[in-house]
């Protein structure tokens, strides 16, 4: 008899800090960063991005697309997708030609 009392108040020991356990708070943080991507024609780029993208920096490198990027500070740059045989590479420019990062 002593023993079953003993064994069921061990059980109910065991239950209740398998309760205890489970009463765990998370808490999930998201951040997000909203910008907008429109396709450009790379013709249509502005003169001071084409002048730059002519010059010895990306010389032999060619132009395969390009976004107009608006961040969510209304700030505004040139995001161009360019290759050079097999290699490829982003370039980042504002309307004035100037890289950005």
């Amino acid at each position: 008899m002593k023993k079953l009392i003993i064994s069921a108040f061990a059980v109910s020991l065991i239950s209740f800090a398998s309760v205890q356990a489970n009463d765990l708070v998370t808490q999930n943080t998201i951040i997000t960063v909203t910008q907008e991507k429109v396709a450009v024609k790379p013709e249509d780029l502005p003169e001071p991005v084409k002048t730059a993208l002519a010059g010895d920096a990306y010389s032999g490198w060619e132009v395969t697309g390009a976004f107009l990027v608006t961040k969510e500070d209304n700030s505004q740059h040139f995001e161009i997708a360019v290759k050079k045989g097999d290699e490829t590479a982003t370039v980042n420019l504002d309307k004035d030609g100037k890289k950005v990062e």
